[in-house]
């Protein structure tokens, strides 16, 4: 496989088009890369200095970098549920991490993003991690999705895992298993393919590609070309060939003449597996990692490219989350709002991301909840302001001596060192009469 070295400098020239506002009329294919656990701190455009990002550095000068971007869910199943479904975790009715040969799924009443563009004469693929429940009737070809080339569950649910009996972890092609036990170290590069040669076949009609990779997933699995090759060990490796792979599928928008009529989106589904160590990810200057309400948990790096639309070297400071994603789509592939309650059986609970992504701004103070394990309700944010009745840690470390609740002011204090509940009691009223009851 030889090594694409920075096509984005050739691809994303195209930004330097005035930005236009997206007609109603016009049908804008989407892809969405979905990095699995890479924290906040993991790209050089947030500021880590050794790993080496230079395509999706490039994206972020000339696209849109988020600042305070959250995935839906602090891990795996929960926060998938909530970018294809643009619903909250609690309404899923399972657990946030499912697991081979689980009886739950995603419910046949939910209306996934595939779902709601194949409805509009999209080709829809879903290429890598699924994670929505592995048995009939729950699969993406079940769910509104065309095409699926990938593993249903995370990658280290194998036999080799003491004390589960895990069956031989199966790579679909479709409906059916192409292969037992993949060489993991392929992974990256054969979604990579795939993804290229379906923007392809599907460059004269509207597409939706959704690349939710294994990696950097442990156990953590190079490609041949970038193992050994970063300063930062083996997590470097893999995060470095996942640039290399958002690189070539931009390249393959740029070659079939789309880049300009494709929204591209570049995130992670929760924040860094920080227990694993030299084997995780950096949340920067946030509090904690995966699995935890704290901003390390959630708040994960996200660029969006769309030459033409989104301003060159944009920065995003306001609220927005994975839970958006699914609006933004019925938004711009003329779906209108009145007509969203027809295109999903079940309300929304994000909001379309266009007016941030033309350089305006929310008309309010964003209202979001934050999930914890088992879908629990762990706190709310409402603009700068962060209430946790709730926390967790898989770190085993208790911040602020385990009180709750606690108020953040997350415009001063991202890393959520100053409680200030105590200063602004006004606002921390505010908030809890906000939370489900």
């Amino acid at each position: 496989m030889q090594r694409t070295v920075l096509p984005l400098a050739l691809v994303l020239s195209a930004c330097a088009i005035p930005p236009k506002s997206p007609s109603q009329e016009d049908q804008t294919n989407i892809v969405i890369l979905f990095a699995d656990d890479m924290g906040w701190g993991d790209l050089s455009s947030y500021g880590n200095p050794v790993i080496r990002t230079p395509q999706l550095d490039r994206m972020a000068q000339l696209g849109m970098r988020f600042t305070d971007f959250h995935s839906a869910s602090p891990a795996c199943s929960a926060s998938r549920y909530g970018l294809l479904t643009g619903r909250y975790p609690h309404h899923s009715g399972f657990g946030w991490v499912l697991f081979p040969g689980s009886k739950e799924g995603l419910a046949e009443d939910e209306t996934t993003m595939a779902e709601a563009l194949q409805a509009r004469g999209y080709a829809t693929a879903v290429i890598g991690k699924w994670h929505l429940g592995d048995h009939a009737g729950v699969l993406p070809l079940d769910h509104g999705f065309d095409e699926y080339f990938g593993l249903p569950y995370s990658n280290d649910m194998l036999p080799s895992v003491p004390n589960r009996n895990y069956p031989p972890i199966p790579l679909y092609k479709n409906k059916l298993v192409a292969e037992y036990n993949p060489d993991q170290s392929t992974l990256t590069r054969r979604y990579t393919e795939y993804a290229v040669e379906f923007i392809h076949r599907n460059r004269d009609r509207p597409f939706f590609l959704y690349v939710p990779y294994a990696m950097p997933h442990v156990p953590l699995h190079p490609g041949e070309e970038f193992a050994g090759k970063s300063p930062r060990g083996i997590y470097g490796d893999v995060v470095e060939e996942l640039d290399w792979s958002a690189g070539v599928i931009a390249k393959a928008l740029s070659d079939c003449g789309v880049a300009e009529k494709t929204l591209f989106i570049f995130t992670s589904d929760n924040g860094p597996w920080i227990i694993k160590g030299e084997n995780g990810g950096s949340s920067g200057p946030l509090m904690d990692g995966k699995g935890s309400s704290w901003e390390g948990g959630h708040r994960v790096p996200a660029l969006a490219w769309w030459p033409g639309t989104i301003p060159a070297g944009s920065i995003c400071r306001e609220l927005a989350s994975t839970l958006d994603l699914l609006p933004t789509a019925l938004d711009m592939s003329a779906i209108s709002e009145t007509s969203t309650a027809r295109a999903t059986k079940l309300p929304l609970d994000g909001r379309s991301l266009l007016p941030l992504m033309t350089g305006g701004a929310w008309q309010d103070e964003r209202i979001m909840l934050i999930h914890g394990p088992g879908n629990e309700i762990h706190g709310i944010r409402k603009g700068r302001w962060k209430l946790l009745v709730k926390t967790n840690s898989q770190t085993g470390v208790v911040p602020h001596e385990g009180k709750v609740p606690l108020l953040f002011d997350l415009q001063k204090d991202p890393g959520e060192r100053r409680d200030v509940s105590e200063n602004f009691p006004e606002v921390l009223a505010t908030l809890q009469s906000l939370l489900p009851k």
